[in-house]
């Protein structure tokens, strides 16, 4: 698939398609946990086409799982039925460590089963682009330091958190290539960690190496999407906009507007329903307004695509998630 030319076409497009970050609750409609889902790519496949059979997405979007990376680094996991796996201890506390870590492979930890499930769905979803989720540079060299760490240390040790994050990098690249051998036709790269920080430091840690990976991955048949849901980001915004990024995903700690006012009009600009506040814990009814509201404010830029802030929760109601959807497709009919 030419993605540049499926890029220019969801531009031109009067009808915008959602995209919403939405892999998790497949664990519902498959009847099988968290824990289950995270360590089987059958069930990851399987799941991600019972969502796209369901919804009428965009692109479909493999696992948020932002442990996997670290895992392979080495780091210890927390598993639970419901939740998404969390990293649980920090394996780099000295510019030693940092300067021993080994580059793992891919197909380390859970990195294998990822790129088999991407492999699977790729051969189940044919009628629109399917994603890879991977992490971010500095978002994982912060699971890898110990995230309050990570911050402290950009101002004391600051090579070695440069040391770790071209490690970091150097494996991204190989597993971005690995999803693209796969037959993923792009990748989703969330860099939330980076979104706490101020933009001179953003500039400094995460965006140098989050545009190695891009321009050693991207062409015209694979994409590359920068999620962030910083707090921060509304201050990184015209950093972010140098970086011309063929798409930009945006987390609801922004206003959706002002992104799309600083954004390259020429990128797909996504955001940004509130995943917990609406998909998780909203209604049918109050997710229609939010829907709604973004819609009529942000559809008059034409690289807006709704979708979710973030990653949708597994506990996420179906009805919710169903109500979304259908306000999407409501709104672009009149």
């Amino acid at each position: 698939m030419n993605m540049k030319q499926w890029m220019q076409q969801t531009l031109a497009a009067p009808a915008k398609k959602a995209m919403p970050v939405l892999s998790f609750p497949s664990t519902q409609l498959l009847g099988v946990t968290v824990r289950q889902l995270v360590a089987d790519s059958d069930l990851q496949a399987r799941g991600m086409k019972l969502v796209a059979d369901r919804v009428d997405s965009a692109a479909a979007v493999s696992m948020m799982d932002l442990s996997v990376e670290a895992e392979a680094f080495g780091s210890a996991i927390r598993f639970s039925d419901d939740e998404v796996p969390t990293v649980i201890d920090q394996i780099v506390e000295t510019p030693e460590q940092a300067e021993a870590l080994q580059v793992p492979t891919v197909g380390a930890g859970r990195t294998g089963i990822y790129v088999e499930a991407i492999r699977k769905a790729c051969t189940l979803i044919t009628d629109r682009p399917v994603f890879a989720g991977v992490i971010g540079p500095f978002s994982l060299a912060g699971r890898l330091i110990g995230v309050s760490d990570a911050m402290i240390l950009c101002y004391d040790e600051p090579e070695m958190v440069h040391t770790v994050l071209q490690k970091a990098t150097d494996f991204l690249i190989a597993y971005i290539k690995a999803y693209k051998e796969a037959g993923a036709n792009g990748f989703v790269m969330a860099e939330p960690l980076a979104g706490l920080l101020p933009p001179a430091m953003n500039s400094e840690f995460s965006l140098p190496y989050v545009k190695q990976i891009v321009d050693a991955t991207e062409d015209d048949s694979f994409l590359a999407a920068y999620h962030n849901c910083g707090n921060a980001v509304p201050q990184q915004l015209d950093d972010l906009a140098a970086m011309h990024f063929s798409v930009y995903h945006i987390g609801n700690a922004t206003p959706m507007k002002l992104a799309l006012e600083h954004l390259p009009a020429d990128c797909l600009v996504m955001g940004n329903v509130d995943p917990a506040g609406e998909f998780c814990n909203g209604t049918p009814a109050s997710i229609r307004t939010a829907t709604r509201s973004l819609l009529e404010e942000c559809s008059v830029h034409s690289n807006f695509v709704i979708s979710s802030g973030c990653d949708i929760p597994p506990a996420s109601s179906w009805d919710n998630i169903d109500a979304f959807f259908d306000e999407v497709t409501s709104f672009y009919k009149h």
